[in-house]
Formats: structure tokens, sequence, C-alpha cells
């Protein structure tokens, strides 16, 4: 599921938001979809559906299957991530990917770090478990994830579809990938995804 204006990965905290007057307890936690009792996968789900209006079931079954990071503050979900394998076709080889998906804050919780720690936990799987990561960005999440050094793919993407491989034009621009320490990519050339239901990218 990509970000804001095209299915967003992430949010952009509103740093004009007030701070809270008193300190609270926050908690990160990282498991497994399968570790996930379905209480905690109902305020996921509800807290990605309040960050993006525009979410499908496709978009939740999208952030389905690998690790979640979840931040909760005094017992209440408020922040949600996930990372789930992907594979990638780039240069005659098939990458594994792990893929960025839902990643959204609650609104009167963001500009305080909370998506940055979840990040954090995700991109350091994707160092040590795959070729490299890959998410779809809008353009205001854009800054955040390059600050944290995150690459704009800047050739042409591709599906490879149930019809064959099919240009994907429209996610040109938006998407960006994060290359493990023993992976090379070249930026400039294409790049296809495996099919799935929903947004491909």
């Amino acid at each position: 599921m990509p970000s804001p204006d095209r299915r967003p990965t992430a949010t952009m905290p509103h740093m004009t938001e007030a701070q809270p007057t008193t300190p609270r307890r926050t908690d990160v936690r990282l498991a497994h979809t399968a570790e996930l009792d379905p209480a905690t996968l109902k305020a996921a789900r509800v807290l990605l559906h309040d960050v993006f209006d525009d979410m499908t079931a496709e978009d939740w079954e999208h952030a389905l299957g690998g690790l979640h990071a979840l931040v909760h503050e005094d017992g209440a979900l408020i922040g949600h991530a996930s990372v789930v394998q992907r594979r990638l076709l780039h240069d005659g080889r098939a990458l594994r990917c792990g893929y960025v998906e839902g990643v959204g804050v609650r609104a009167d919780r963001r500009g305080r770090g909370h998506g940055a720690a979840m990040m954090d936990a995700l991109e350091r799987v994707i160092r040590r478990g795959y070729d490299l990561g890959a998410l779809g960005a809008a353009d205001e999440a854009a800054p955040f994830y390059a600050a944290r050094g995150w690459q704009l793919w800047r050739g042409p993407s591709w599906a490879l579809t149930p019809d064959g491989i099919r240009r994907t034009a429209d996610e040109d621009g938006c998407i960006y990938v994060l290359a493990a320490p023993a992976t090379s990519l070249d930026l400039d050339t294409d790049l296809t995804c495996d099919w799935r239901d929903g947004d491909v990218w």
C-alpha cells in the first residue's frame, strides 16, 4: 500500500501540533502477523483506515504476512508499519525484497518520532534479511524516506501480471528503494514487481 495521495505508505508529521504536557510511556513492538491477536489486527486496520481515507481491502491484505512494527502509547495502538516479502526483477535477477506497507501514525501523535522508530525497526530487518527494501511514497512523504537513505527509482517500472510484463507508468517517480549492503542496483534501469490484487506497487 503506497502513501497519502496514492495509497500511502507513510504520513508526514505535523510539526505544528502541540506537545503533550506530561510524558507518556511508549512501547514499540516488532511481531509477525501470525503472532498478533485479532484485537491487535483490528486496531491496526482501524488505525490505517483513519490515516488513509482511500484504503481498500486489498491495501490491508498487502500489509499482512510479514513483520509489523507497532507503537503503543499507554496501551493504545498509535502507529503501524509492516514489511512483507516480495520478488522484484532487476538486471536479470529475482531479488528478495522487503516491501514496506501500511505506515501510519494516529493524527494526534504525529511529529514525535514514532514513524522514524517504526522505520528503524523495519530497516534493520530489510538490511539483514533481504536484498533490498522498496515502497511507494506520495510526494509529501518522499522527503521523510529520502532523509533516511531511501533512493528514488529513476528507471521505468513494470509489473509481472497474469498477462505478461506490463508497464506501470503511473508509479514512475513514486518508488523508493533501500539496498542491502551486498546488493548493487542501477536506479536508471527497469524494475519489475511481482503480481498482486489491487495496487501492484
